[in-house]
């Protein structure tokens, strides 16, 4: 092989980049942890607590069945087959946007998520948070009964209880039409909670309604209200773009619509004809975007005001003229990395006019998402990768920030007497300064909740409300189209929507979620026969033609304008606050550094907190950390070394009098300067799960720092934590072979799109294809289907959406933080993130994992009493009551992918509580090798599906848990023997490569290579 082609060197973590004894251990222990197999009790009462409430294994003494009678049918019900799952079309609402879902029950109980291809909000995938759904649904934690507190005083009670509490209150507060009454709600997209509101606030006329979320686009709501007069909400299509200039807008993952975002970003990333798109991101953190770049620059949080002004200055040098004359005065400060990233992206802008768009993140003013619009109307991306429609609420709303702090200022003065808080959990996620849980004390206080939680613990009245998967409910997609929710199950514990508790306190006890919802449909159109209609709507899970309409936008700027005032501002004042210099540890004292800037961002896992008791999330690893069961204080490698920190210290971090200490997290690729500090830890009551888990970063958030701020000081206190990450677990060791005298093939191919139309086959010179050995004898497979699976690494963005999907799917359990952090984790299929160059400006590819299901199979030589075996359709079995726990199969496994069950996970499981699992699945005993099957369960489902109807399996019929939830399709399955299937097609494309093909296992899956669109005759950034 030529040596040339080998290409870059890729690093799992800054270990391995140096070398360390920690990566080396983890390389060279086949089963680390060994030798502490016998933990401490306190440990292993820990880890049995963890198993007990986070699968709802244990303590689900109030869970039950919905009430039936306990007799046989006489005749079975119409559409019924007891033991064949049933789909239903339901939705997912978070972030105030709606994605479709299509939800798999077993005998009235659910048990899968996936997502609904007709909604355009998820076209058939699921992001972790609603996969994980169906265990939040089961979790033992959740509120099962109202709860009265006075004082210290609290008592269960019944929701007649709470009705013969709240009904006169609610009545003489009607008297008064409302006056001392406040709501405060979660921002929501349903158009029956807008129904419902409209009559409550005609009810209570003097009440007052405040929207509370701790992450939100208020910002970008007002820009574009700055710029056009009036807020409009941008949709983008980047099936529609050819170049894409991210602002630190982690629109991949981090975004209300990024699962259709993320797969029309992957479409254009396949190299059809020759042609990919182009994506420019600067960024203050390593983000899934920012992995996906063709070209990244790391900016502080201050500078990237800063860099969209040079972008906007370069484009107008370029002729793009920008509306009302922004181009003129908007200022020349800038560093030499800024204006190179600038001009590259503006030249490509500026070539790619109608077919080119520029994103802003949340974090960014106000008066930058305003110049960024601009921009975008500037190049004519109205005509094709963007449109506006209408934002909800009035033109003026206030911010969200500004909303609570406002409440919390009434409720101090006696404005309010009674509040009812839908959702949420404000005590928690409130800005600091604002201090909710002290307003709290002022008022009477009710509060509608999953989970009886920090902020229903300083209420007064805390009632339970019902889950998603067993409420009627509708939502919209971030585009607008309505989705419908239907229940999955009898509610377990007799929860409320928030609209039905809206009725109730309207006086209209009787009032359904089903009867709402349906009042709702009925204002939506007049069809010519409503129950058809309803059925057909229900059925599908979306109301064909319910999107909003695009509105004409036309930018109001000009001279003396807000707009204009406000971008020439933010000129002025970027010119002005140049990145201050910072200050040197020996300035401060030996251990205090200041000048530091902090960014919030959302948990990967946990989102803001309101996950946190979701062990399926909690321990799937960050896709950039790799980090689970906690959250850390993120700096890049060069400014640990000038803080004199290390992964794993202890720090005291402190902003406008504040204070927190933290773990440290060396992460590469951040900016310089910039500490990032992911939200929705260190909570109190979460549940058994969540509580007292991770790192309260809340602490530090304040209004005036709500996303970012200066100013943060780092003082080391001498102290170490563990954080468990999983980055060097299961390291594929290709030096043991290199030492046999073969060079392995690198395990993650890459190559620019100049490159591959020049040699469409560069990626196979990367690695040997052997001869066939005579020491394997050849397989010869009687089976009508040959099954396999094709990976694109160009369309993969590292969303770990496959490892939850793949976690329900197969009643694969956790394990919790002390075994993950000694290597025992138990996901079937991972994905691993790679850096290769600079470690502070590294690029990042991401390469899911999972079982190859090798034709010459090392696991198989090896196993002394034939519990993993080859099929006749060329899938690695695992007969689980054969295997006796050798582990010879996993130290002969090169691709690191089988997991041994070290515990019974599943202990005294009641009957009762076995809701969450997948009956088409084997609960493994302790003591036996675990890995993926390819979904066995759906082949063999389809297959006699396919052979009851008399008919040939269809290509595409058959898709795996973690396939069906891709959101770029990255992953396809099919029958390698069937002509023309598309993984067929896939296994003979140009830069198809077989995962460490060299060592002639003939593994059944193959890689794609992975392209990047580089500006020809240019390295990245």
């Amino acid at each position: 092989m030529n040596d040339a082609a080998v290409g870059k060197e890729y690093w799992r973590s800054l270990d391995e980049l140096a070398d360390a004894p920690e990566f080396q251990r983890w390389v060279k222990d086949e089963f680390p942890g060994m030798a502490g197999e016998l933990v401490a009790p306190a440990t292993r009462r820990g880890f049995l607590k963890v198993m007990a409430a986070s699968l709802g294994m244990a303590g689900l003494t109030a869970c039950r069945w919905p009430k039936e009678q306990i007799l046989p049918f006489a005749e079975r019900p119409q559409g019924r087959t007891p033991g064949v799952p049933q789909q239903f079309a339901t939705a997912f609402e978070l972030w105030g946007a709606g994605i479709g879902l299509v939800v798999t029950s077993v005998d009235g109980r659910p048990v899968k998520v996936e997502g609904n291809p007709l909604h355009p909000g998820s076209l058939g995938a699921a992001n972790a948070w609603a996969q994980a759904s169906v265990l939040e649904l089961y979790d033992p934690d959740r509120s099962q009964h109202p709860v009265r507190r006075s004082g210290a005083q609290e008592s269960a009670a019944t929701w007649d209880d709470f009705l013969a509490f709240a009904a006169p209150r609610f009545a003489a507060l009607e008297e008064r039409k409302g006056r001392g009454l406040a709501v405060l709600a979660e921002e929501s997209s349903s158009p029956t909670v807008s129904r419902v509101k409209g009559r409550f606030l005609e009810a209570f006329p003097e009440a007052s309604w405040t929207e509370w979320e701790p992450l939100s686009r208020d910002r970008e709501r007002e820009g574009t209200r700055l710029l056009f007069g009036e807020p409009f909400r941008p949709v983008v299509d980047l099936s529609k773009a050819d170049v894409i200039v991210s602002l630190a807008d982690d629109f991949l993952f981090l975004h209300p619509n990024a699962l259709r975002q993320a797969r029309d970003f992957a479409a254009g990333r396949r190299a059809h004809d020759g042609k990919m798109n182009r994506l420019h991101v600067a960024e203050s953190t390593l983000t899934l975007t920012g992995a996906a770049a063709d070209h990244r620059v790391p900016v502080r949080p201050s500078e990237l005001s800063r860099l969209a002004l040079q972008l906007a200055k370069a484009l107008a040098l370029l002729g793009v003229e920008l509306p009302g004359g922004i181009g003129s005065g908007l200022g020349d400060a800038g560093s030499p990395v800024e204006d190179v990233w600038a001009a590259r992206a503006a030249h490509d802008l500026a070539g790619a006019k109608g077919r080119a768009i520029v994103l802003a993140g949340s974090e960014l003013p106000a008066a930058v998402h305003a110049l960024v619009q601009a921009l975008n109307v500037a190049l004519g991306a109205t005509a094709g990768p963007v449109r506006y429609v209408a934002a909800d609420g009035a033109a003026r709303k206030a911010s969200h920030v500004e909303g609570v702090t406002a409440l919390a200022a009434s409720m101090r003065g006696g404005q309010v007497e009674t509040l009812l808080i839908l959702g949420g959990n404000p005590v928690f996620d409130a800005p600091a300064e604002v201090d909710f849980r002290g307003a709290l004390s002022k008022v009477t206080a009710i509060h509608l909740s999953l989970f009886d939680n920090e902020t229903s613990r300083r209420c007064g009245w805390h009632v339970p409300r019902a889950h998603p998967l067993e409420t009627w409910g509708d939502t919209r997609a971030w585009d607008g189209t309505i989705g419908f929710q239907q229940p999955l199950i009898e509610a377990l514990y007799g929860g409320r929507s928030v609209s039905e508790l809206l009725a109730v306190l309207l006086g209209d006890p009787g009032s359904s979620g089903h009867d709402l919802v349906r009042a709702t449909f009925q204002t939506l159109g007049r069809p010519a026969d409503p129950e058809a209609a309803w059925r057909r709507t229900l059925h599908d899970g979306v109301l064909a033609g319910s999107a909003y309409v695009p509105l004409s936008a036309a930018p109001a700027v000009r001279a003396g304008s807000e707009a204009a005032r406000a971008i020439s501002a933010l000129s002025a004042l970027s010119a002005l606050s140049a990145p201050s210099a910072l200050t040197a540890p020996s300035a401060l004292g030996a251990s205090r550094v200041g000048g530091l800037e902090v960014l919030f961002t959302p948990d990967a896992s946990v989102f803001d907190g309101r996950f946190a008791n979701n062990a399926w999330l909690q321990e799937l690893p960050d896709p950039l950390t790799r980090m689970t069961w906690d959250n850390a204080a993120c700096v890049s490698p060069a400014e640990a070394r000038r803080l004199g920190v290390a992964h794993g210290d202890v720090v005291k971090l402190t902003l406008e009098g504040r204070h927190l200490e933290i773990a440290l997290y060396v992460l590469p690729g951040m900016a310089p300067g910039t500490v990032v500090l992911p939200l929705g830890y260190g909570r109190t009551a979460a549940g058994r799960v969540g509580s007292q888990v991770g790192f309260a970063t809340t602490a530090l958030r304040t209004g005036r720092t709500f996303w970012s701020g200066g100013g943060l000081q780092l003082e080391k206190t001498g102290r170490t934590y563990q954080l468990a990450c999983t980055q060097d677990h299961h390291a594929i060791d290709t030096i043991g072979f290199e030492e046999r005298g073969k060079r392995v093939g690198q395990l993650v191919r890459e190559g620019s799109l100049p490159a591959y139309r020049k040699d469409p086959g560069f990626a196979r010179k990367m690695g040997e294809e052997p001869a066939s050995l005579a020491l394997f004898t050849e397989l010869t497979y009687k089976g009508e289907h040959q099954w396999g699976m094709a990976i694109d690494l160009s369309a993969c963005i590292g969303c770990n959406a496959c490892s939850i999907a793949c976690q329900a799917e197969n009643n694969i359990p956790v394990v919790g933080k002390d075994q993950v952090a000694r290597g025992r984790e138990m996901h079937w299929i991972r994905v691993d993130r790679y850096f290769a160059g600079d470690e502070n400006r590294p690029e990042a590819v991401f390469q899911p994992l999972t079982c190859q299901h090798c034709e010459n199979a090392p696991c198989e030589s090896v196993c002394p009493v034939a519990a993993t075996s080859h099929s006749d359709e060329g899938v690695n079995q695992m007969i689980y009551n054969r295997c006796v726990g050798t582990r010879y199969c996993s130290n002969n496994c090169p691709y690191k992918v089988r997991r041994f069950n070290f515990y019974e996970n599943f202990p005294d499981v009641p009957q009762v509580t076995k809701m969450v699992f997948n009956p088409e699945v084997t609960i493994r005993s302790r003591g036996v090798m675990e890995k993926c099957t390819f979904c066995i369960q759906r082949i063999e489902i389809a297959k006699i599906a396919a052979k009851n109807e008399r008919r040939p399996l269809l290509d595409g019929e058959i898709v795996p848990a973690c396939a069906q939830t891709c959101p770029t399709e990255a992953i396809v399955f099919g029958d390698l023997k069937a002509e023309g299937s598309r993984v067929a097609r896939l296994h003979q494309d140009e830069r198809s490569y077989a995962l460490l093909g060299e060592l002639n296992v003939k593994p059944r899956n193959r890689y794609l290579a992975r392209l990047k669109n580089p500006v020809e005759g240019r390295e990245p950034a």
